[in-house]
């Protein structure tokens, strides 16, 4: 089975979800007809990055009474998608999440995990934390999403591998920071580097949108990438500017690189679980035990 995915690496408006749901909507059709089968957005997609107070404004919850993803839901019976908003739970509180929609209906919510609060940071005086890291089915095989930080953290994409994701679908609103040698991004080189390791450790596919364009005095700038299982790259979209860029997976792929090498196949996750309620408990290891 071969699959086309769309990394949609798009500038969006700070706090003008009209605007933001309308390039959604042309983007869905641009990539609908040049022969994709899933869209991925990047973090906050629908609503910009540096909201702070904002957040409550412009929340949306993921259904169909929901004007905003009323007319996402009508456009995702053409072609799958991943779209970032702020989401407003039945209690009122908000999360940074990611929706998956597929054939008129909401498939999984992923809310973010890692909410950092470091540098240039403030993620954690706004939103609510996410709890749950899960992979779920699509008509496309199992799979997995999570959110900028969220995949800075080994523990999260091992859940979502151990839980039978085949294809990670990540998204970010990463900033810029640091130039490196032949004036290479460090961050953005940083972020393809732990893309690559985990389509490598975990032999699945991986494909991450950046999202590009300045909002608050910061830059963002693109980048977004895809690689097989074999951790070779598939396509890496440009540095700085919008872009719909849209590759092949192979699926069948996964079969013949875990033949090669079933890493999978050989993870002992009792062994992990064991050991983690271990160190959770207090308890040193005993050496050569």
């Amino acid at each position: 089975m071969k699959i086309n995915v769309a990394l949609a690496q798009i500038n969006t408006r700070l706090g003008v979800v009209k605007d933001n749901l309308e390039k959604h909507l042309a983007l869905v059709r641009e990539a609908a007809s040049g022969g994709a089968d899933l869209l991925v957005f990047p973090e906050l997609s629908l609503t910009g990055y540096v909201l702070q107070d904002l957040a409550p404004t412009v929340a949306c919850r993921p259904n169909s009474n929901d004007p905003v993803f009323k007319q996402l839901l009508v456009a995702s019976q053409a072609i799958d998608m991943v779209v970032g908003f702020v989401e407003e739970d039945a209690r009122n509180r908000f999360f940074i999440s990611s929706a998956y929609l597929s054939q008129g209906e909401v498939l999984h919510v992923h809310r973010k995990v890692y909410l950092p609060t470091y540098g240039l940071f403030d993620e954690g005086r706004f939103f609510a934390w996410g709890e749950h890291v899960a992979a779920f089915d699509t008509r496309f095989g199992r799979v997995g999403m999570l959110i900028c930080e969220d995949f800075w953290h080994a523990s999260p994409p091992y859940i979502l591998w151990v839980d039978g994701a085949d294809l990670f679908l990540f998204s970010s609103s990463s900033p810029a920071r640091g130039l490196g040698p032949k004036d290479v991004l460090i961050s953005t080189q940083w972020v393809e580097d732990i893309n690559r390791a985990y389509a490598s450790l975990f032999t699945a596919f991986v494909a991450h949108t950046n999202r590009v364009g300045f909002e608050d005095g910061l830059h963002y700038a693109g980048g977004s990438v895809a690689f097989n299982p074999d951790g070779e790259l598939l396509t890496r979209a440009p540095y700085h500017e919008e872009a719909l860029t849209i590759t092949e997976m192979d699926l069948n792929q996964l079969h013949r690189t875990r033949a090669r090498l079933p890493l999978l196949r050989d993870e002992r996750t009792s062994m992990v679980v064991r050991e983690m309620q271990r160190i959770l408990n207090g308890h040193n290891g005993a050496a050569g035990r």
